[in-house]
C-alpha cells in the first residue's frame, strides 16, 4: 500500500500540520505501507490559468513549467491520498487549494450523470484513483469550525469518483508542539493515537470508532484554552514598540 501525504501548510515541516500528519504516517510504516510525506511549502505551484489547454490543445499536459508535474509523479499509483491543511478562514489553505485545483491536468472533460442525476467528469485519475483522508488543526476550541472543509471534501471525493476513509480533525492545534510540562503527557497519548490511526488504515482501510472518539477529545477545557490563548497574544502584543 503507498500513502501520499499532501502537506498544504506554509509552515512545511515546522507546521503543527506536520506533526498530525508524521505521526500518521509514522503508524503507516510500522504497519507496512510505504509513504511518501511532500511539502507544498518547498515547492514552485502557481495557480491554475483556467485555460483547458490541458484539456483540448495538449491533453494531459499542463502550460505551467513549475513543481506540479514532480508532485503528480510522486503522488502515482498511491492508494490513499492525504490532504492536509490548517484551518484558514474557515477553509483549506491557499497552497492546497493551488494543488487540488492544478489535479485538473489529470482530468477528463467530458460530463456524465451520476446516481442522483448530478454532472461530473468522467474521471479525473488516468490511473487508480486514490481514497482520501483530510487532516486539519485550527487555533480555536470547538470542532464545529471544521464543517466547511468536511463537506468540502465529501464533494472533492463525489467529483474524484472515489471515497472519504478518515477525517481527522484538530481544535486547539497550537497545542500540539508542546513537548514538556504537564500538558505534554496530553499530547504524546494524542499523537499515539494518531499513529494507531496510521495502522488502522492500513491494517482495515479504516480509522476504528475507538481511536476516533480517542481524537475528538480537546486538550484542556474551553474556558482555560481560550484564557490562555488571550494571555499569550496579550504578551505578544506587549512586546511591540511603541510607535
Amino acid at each position: 500500500m503507498k500513502i501520499t501525504a499532501i502537506n498544504g501548510s506554509p509552515k512545511g515541516k515546522a507546521s503543527h500540520t506536520n506533526v498530525m500528519v508524521s505521526s500518521f504516517l509514522k503508524g503507516a510504516q510500522a504497519a507496512g505501507a510505504e509513504t511518501v510525506n511532500i511539502f507544498l511549502s518547498e515547492k514552485d505551484i502557481h495557480h491554475c490559468r483556467g485555460c483547458f489547454s490541458c484539456w483540448v490543445n495538449h491533453p494531459g499536459q499542463c502550460v505551467i513549467k513549475d513543481d506540479m508535474s514532480e508532485v503528480l509523479a510522486r503522488c502515482a499509483n498511491s492508494d490513499i491520498l492525504i490532504l492536509a491543511t490548517p484551518l484558514y478562514f474557515d477553509n483549506i489553505s491557499g497552497m492546497l487549494k493551488d494543488f487540488m485545483d492544478r489535479l485538473i491536468v489529470s482530468g477528463d472533460p467530458h460530463f456524465q450523470k451520476d446516481s442522483s442525476g448530478e454532472c461530473r467528469h468522467t474521471h479525473l485519475f488516468k490511473q487508480k484513483t486514490p481514497k482520501l483522508i483530510l487532516m486539519s488543526n485550527c487555533g480555536f476550541s470547538e470542532r464545529s469550525h471544521f464543517q466547511v472543509i468536511s463537506h468540502w471534501i465529501q464533494r472533492a471525493a463525489l467529483n474524484m469518483h472515489t471515497e472519504v476513509i478518515g477525517e481527522i480533525y484538530t481544535p486547539q492545534g497550537g497545542l500540539l508542539n508542546i513537548t514538556s510540562g504537564e500538558l505534554s503527557t496530553i499530547i504524546q497519548q494524542y499523537i499515539h493515537h494518531l499513529e494507531t490511526a496510521g495502522k488502522e488504515i492500513v491494517t482495515d482501510m479504516k480509522i476504528s470508532a475507538d481511536t476516533a472518539k480517542q481524537l475528538e477529545q480537546n486538550f484542556i477545557p474551553d474556558e482555560i484554552y481560550v484564557q490562555q490563548a488571550n494571555q499569550y497574544f496579550d504578551s505578544m502584543l506587549a512586546k511591540q514598540p511603541i510607535l
